[in-house]
């Protein structure tokens, strides 16, 4: 075989002329096609060198992996609606607080061109620090929901704890609520699956509405791996709202699994920020189904200004702003004491690392917390590949040990705190569709900086002199090469 192949390239067939042609042909309009795409120059030419070395391989990666633009329509008549009520919200929130600094504000202004939300308010903000806890706090919010239940979720798993939930919802859904349940497809396949197809029919017989985000097709390339929507949303009655880390899932659950669930954040918000939260969700229904719901007032109640500044912020493939990863390096520039960052994939852009080791170097305390092993081996390497860059600047890095640290918090100084669905990676700045809320309040930012200094007590700090194996080092430096793919 090898022999005849050997012969047949030498000979000059035709058709190696035409495979020569078709490859050349092939190169020059994808690397237009990339070009034009413009991404950030390392991911670009990375794309490019996948693309020509790996001329079938590399396009079925791009396929299935490669950055795309969407476009999506703004919902105007809920924008402008939930716009109007939260000016309403920052007057009072000036006249109960007239000295908020001018940094806070350039901020809010920032997130707001950004990502169009502006700054709104919140009676209260519980910080949620488990799965299980998260949970119980949903199943009660909806056993007492009276007009409607909305949710978004990434990774939303037939298991015991989505069994639960979806009864919950069936039974709301049968006492005459609306219910609308939207899932992402690659997170959630199990749920989509025949063998639990009987879940979701006794859901919908019950009334309930379900959609899939993005779904995965034979008979569509795109999207497959990238353009998720990777938020974690509950919006209940328009007045309360869950947003942050945690799915549904048996993994993240310590009353199921109480020695190995996932380490997670999440928050429960009432009062006018959940607005943003109720049009983030529309917009991506909107966008699943293919028709948003039929105008209803009580989908954006009116409510009293509460005494919390809350701004959510949203991002994804729908817009080049990147308003997540233009709130996080703006964050990390107006730090002055400390910056407590907690991800558990950490994959910088070469601006998010620049921020966070200059942070560093004029005097902050920077501390930097991961998992010591996450879902991904090539996450954990090419994270690891940043320590030293890290620790010569001054930030302090460790590793949480025991089970999968999950949390995406960011704490800045005594005032500042975010919570969300975005690790501080490349995935979630450009090709996943993400949320945050950000909250600047002292007693906010203190319960974050407890749940910091609880958790750093399961961490060992990575040592100055760590030292790898060869082969070790050799792969975390590869895996770095590929981290704007990643």
């Amino acid at each position: 075989m090898v022999a005849w192949l050997q012969q047949f390239i030498v000979a000059g067939h035709p058709l190696t002329f035409w495979i020569g042609w078709a490859w050349t042909i092939s190169s020059i309009v994808l690397t237009t096609w990339i070009i034009l795409q413009r991404k950030s120059p390392v991911s670009t030419l990375a794309w490019i060198m996948v693309l020509n070395l790996l001329p079938v391989v590399g396009l079925l990666v791009y396929a299935y992996f490669g950055p795309q633009r969407i476009k999506r329509q703004r919902l105007k008549r809920w924008h402008k609606r939930a716009a109007l009520m939260s000016r309403e919200d920052v007057d009072a929130l000036r006249a109960e607080r007239p000295d908020v600094p001018p940094w806070a504000r350039q901020h809010a202004r920032l997130i707001e061109q950004a990502s169009g939300v502006p700054m709104s308010s919140a009676q209260s903000v519980e910080v949620l620090a488990s799965g299980g806890a998260t949970l119980d706090a949903l199943l009660r919010e909806i056993a007492a929901a009276r007009g409607h239940i909305h949710l978004e979720y990434y990774i939303f798993e037939p298991d015991e704890t989505g069994t639960r939930l979806l009864h919950a919802l069936v039974a709301q859904a049968r006492a005459g609520l609306k219910v609308r349940l939207l899932v992402d497809a690659i997170g959630s396949p199990k749920l989509l699956s025949r063998r639990h197809r009987q879940l979701l029919n006794d859901f919908r017989a019950a009334g309930g509405e379900f959609a899939v985000f993005h779904p995965a097709r034979l008979d569509r390339l795109r999207p497959l791996v990238n353009l998720r929507t990777h938020r974690k949303i509950v919006v209940i009655d328009g007045h309360t709202g869950f947003v942050g880390g945690i799915n549904v899932t048996d993994d993240e659950n310590e009353h199921i699994r109480p020695d190995n669930a996932y380490r997670d954040t999440h928050l429960l918000i009432r009062g006018g920020a959940v607005r943003w939260l109720q049009y983030v969700f529309l917009k991506d229904w909107q966008y699943a189904e293919g028709a948003a719901p039929a105008p209803d007032e009580d989908l954006l109640p009116e409510q009293a200004p509460g005494s919390l500044p809350v701004q959510i912020v949203t991002s994804g493939p729908d817009s080049d702003t990147e308003a997540i990863h233009r709130a996080m390096i703006d964050a990390l520039n107006m730090a002055r004491e400390r910056v407590w960052l907690a991800t558990p994939y950490f994959v910088p852009t070469e601006s998010a690392l620049t921020a966070l080791t200059n942070a560093a170097l004029r005097g902050v305390q920077v501390k930097l917390m991961v998992p010591e092993k996450s879902d991904s081996h090539v996450v954990t390497a090419a994270a690891r590949s940043y320590f030293k860059e890290l620790q010569d600047a001054g930030v302090l890095v460790f590793e949480y040990h025991g089970r999968m640290f999950h949390a995406k918090t960011l704490l800045v100084d005594e005032l500042y705190g975010m919570v969300g669905s975005a690790n501080f990676d490349n995935r979630s700045f450009r090709l996943n569709f993400e949320v945050m809320a950000v909250v600047m309040d002292r007693g906010f930012n203190q319960r974050l900086a407890e749940m910091f200094e609880d958790d750093l007590s399961q961490c060992k700090r990575v040592p100055l002199d760590r030292r790898a194996p060869p082969w070790q080092q050799l792969f975390e430096a590869v895996a770095r090469l590929a981290s704007p793919l990643l």
